[in-house]
């Protein structure tokens, strides 16, 4: 398992988590897990959707998917809308940050302008 956990970048007992949430399910040989071509893919949908801001239930509900249809249409579908609800936030954070930026570069210049003002002697209190 630790050479499974160090692939996905995961800890041992992060993947014995998933097993408890029933993301995974790995059989067993001799007390060891032993993971399928099926559950590595499982991993990598689990990694990628976290790295993209799912949550671990709805990773849950978008692999449970494919089981019910084999066809992996649903599970597609599902992904599509979902992906698109987390890009509309992304973009709504992206705009949000922006604007956070301006405004730091708005702080920044009047601050030096007044550091600049007050070196020279000139001090006046700073007003925004």
């Amino acid at each position: 398992m630790s050479e499974v956990a160090y692939h996905y970048d995961v800890t041992a007992r992060t993947i014995r988590y998933y097993e408890e949430l029933g993301l995974i399910s790995p059989m067993r040989k001799n007390g060891q897990r032993v993971f399928t071509q099926k559950e590595m893919t499982r991993l990598r949908l689990i990694s990628r959707g976290k790295k993209y801001g799912f949550q671990l239930d709805e990773i849950k509900e978008m692999i449970q998917l494919f089981d019910q249809d084999p066809s992996g249409i649903k599970q597609l579908e599902s992904v599509i809308q979902r992906a698109q609800r987390k890009m509309d936030e992304v973009e709504a954070r992206i705009e949000e940050l922006q604007l956070l930026k301006t405004e730091m570069k708005s702080w920044i210049f009047n601050f030096n302008e007044e550091s600049e003002k007050r070196k020279k002697g000139r001090l006046m209190p700073f007003i925004d």
